[in-house]
């Protein structure tokens, strides 16, 4: 049966006619959202800050990682750091310290590698691509593939659990705003994939519902000579990235997705102009985005919204309380002191409810949900 939103907007009390602008005096705004900013939202006006909690108890709470912390990683990517989990995503961390002598294949769903540092080449199935920090690479369901590397690379990767990696419909703007699909990199039968092509034995490690098994050839299994059709890995750097920007208008982090996936977006937060006009805000605005649990893994620059968050670390917001900017932050809302943002950010947001995993307790930064309280940040 057809249903819709129960649906009657209308106004009580003093509220600002524009969502993220002219707000009332002395007022804070909360955003009260539905399925992640695509829902009905109603927009509160606050004469404290949402975020002025004195305390948080129980198992709820706003949790950060600095996952620089994780010092030993495993030769396989298989033997990354579970950070974060449920039963569509896994949300994990890895060094390679050097190349990886084996190849591996994820018959769990697609994965999608984000270079966090490092540089290096990518051998799969469909043949070559060169990487470096700050790529993406989507490497579709049971691809064989392994990684050489300069030098030390690490990783965040993405799994989704049975399911594909896409690309989000970007409706009245277009297929080809925020990025073009011709930047889209896929690998190449070139030279360097034909060099690798041996008669020596090379083990495959399957992941297959959650366990590994291992399977051995007399040969190299990238044998591939040539390759036709529209399934194959793609690479995008977020410096191909070109954000959608309002002088006038705060946009919502849906504005930025990047990837879509089952129960699951991925969106990227590159470095874009600060909004002009003297009444819109300028930083995140506070919200309950009450469907989603919210992941932000920080990749470099200035995170302009966090306080004493560098590099490396993540923060994991579940659903059920407000969450935005930190004091700090907050007294820029509406005049920035640079002209822009020069963050580079990824953020995961999922439609279920993440369990974090035990590995994650030994780098989790405790003190992180008393950081927004003004003077007690550090």
């Amino acid at each position: 049966m057809s249903r819709k939103w129960i649906s009657f907007p209308r106004t009580e009390g003093v509220a600002s006619r524009q969502a993220h602008c002219d707000l009332p005096e002395g007022t804070f705004e909360r955003e009260l959202g539905r399925e992640g900013f695509f829902g009905p939202a109603t927009h509160m006006y606050h004469r404290h800050r949402p975020t002025d909690w004195r305390r948080f108890e129980g198992d709820l709470k706003p949790r950060a990682f600095d996952t620089t912390l994780f010092a030993e990683f495993g030769a396989s990517p298989w033997d990354a750091a579970l950070l974060l989990h449920n039963a569509r995503t896994k949300i994990r961390i890895w060094e390679m310290k050097s190349s990886m002598d084996h190849l591996v294949r994820n018959a769990d769903g697609d994965d999608l590698l984000f270079i966090h540092e490092g540089s290096g080449h990518l051998y799969c199935d469909y043949g070559h691509l060169a990487f470096r920090d700050g790529d993406y690479i989507v490497l579709p369901r049971s691809t064989m593939w392994r990684l050489e590397s300069d030098g030390p690379v690490r990783l965040l990767l993405i799994e989704a659990t049975g399911g594909a990696y896409q690309l989000p419909d970007r409706g009245m703007v277009g297929p080809h705003a925020i990025f073009d699909p011709a930047v889209l990199d896929t690998p190449a039968i070139d030279d360097a994939f034909l060099a690798q092509q041996d008669e020596k034995e090379w083990e495959v490690r399957v992941r297959h519902r959650g366990r590994e098994s291992r399977i051995f050839y007399p040969f190299n299994p990238l044998d591939a000579v040539g390759w036709k059709g529209d399934l194959a890995p793609v690479r995008v750097n977020w410096r191909d990235i070109r954000p959608l920007l309002s002088d006038r208008y705060h946009l919502p982090p849906s504005a930025h997705t990047t990837f879509v996936a089952n129960g699951f977006v991925v969106c990227t937060f590159a470095p874009r102009p600060f909004e002009t006009d003297p009444g819109a805000l300028k930083v995140p605005f506070f919200h309950n985005n009450d469907d989603y649990d919210e992941v932000i893994f920080y990749h470099r620059g200035d995170f302009f919204s966090r306080d004493n968050i560098h590099p490396g670390m993540v923060t994991f917001h579940p659903a059920g309380f407000t969450h935005g900017p930190h004091p700090k932050a907050l007294e820029n809302a509406f005049e920035q002191k640079k002209r822009g943002t020069d963050e580079v950010a990824v953020m995961i947001d999922t439609r279920d409810p993440l369990e974090q995993h035990g590995q994650a307790d030994a780098i989790e930064w405790a003190a992180y949900a008393g950081s927004w309280k003004a003077g007690e940040n550090s």
